[in-house]
């Protein structure tokens, strides 16, 4: 057996599940600023449906999926937004990410730091998924690795 898992209904279940567990991961960084959660868990959670995903399809199914050039450009968009807000916030005479400088709109300074956190949540969660998939790509076995091992199992 391989270490790409062959079951059907295991293939099926995680097909089913990855799109919830994603939806979830969203709700998870846009209700930070207000609850539980925020961009580190709801970029972990994210992360980690890829990774299941990964784990049953195989690396080179993953890899297509979250190759490196969308890894490279989601780690800098996500970067981009953290200390673009940042940045933001201090063109308007505050500190970095002092929220309530920042005219927006004409909206009262705690709207505005509402809509900023949850911007700086996004930018987070998306940097946070990046480096859980690079990590988990990194430590797994090289495609040519899994066919080898797949290959000794059958004999």
């Amino acid at each position: 057996m391989s270490r790409i898992q062959e079951s059907v209904v295991i293939r099926t279940v995680v097909r089913i599940m990855v799109p919830f567990i994603e939806i979830f991961a969203l709700y998870v960084i846009m209700h930070g600023a207000s609850g539980p959660g925020g961009g580190f868990q709801g970029g972990v959670i994210f992360g980690a449906g890829i990774i299941l995903f990964t784990m049953i399809y195989g690396i080179k199914e993953g890899k297509q999926r979250m190759s490196d050039k969308l890894s490279r450009i989601l780690s800098s968009t996500g970067l981009s937004i953290y200390t673009g807000t940042g940045l933001l916030c201090m063109v308007f005479g505050g500190m970095f990410l002092q929220y309530n400088v920042v005219p927006l709109l004409s909206l009262d300074p705690a709207n505005v730091s509402a809509i900023l956190i949850d911007v700086v949540e996004i930018g987070i969660g998306i940097t946070v998924l990046v480096i859980m998939i690079s990590l988990f790509f990194d430590i797994s076995p090289p495609e040519e690795d899994e066919l080898r091992f797949s290959e000794e199992e059958e004999q």
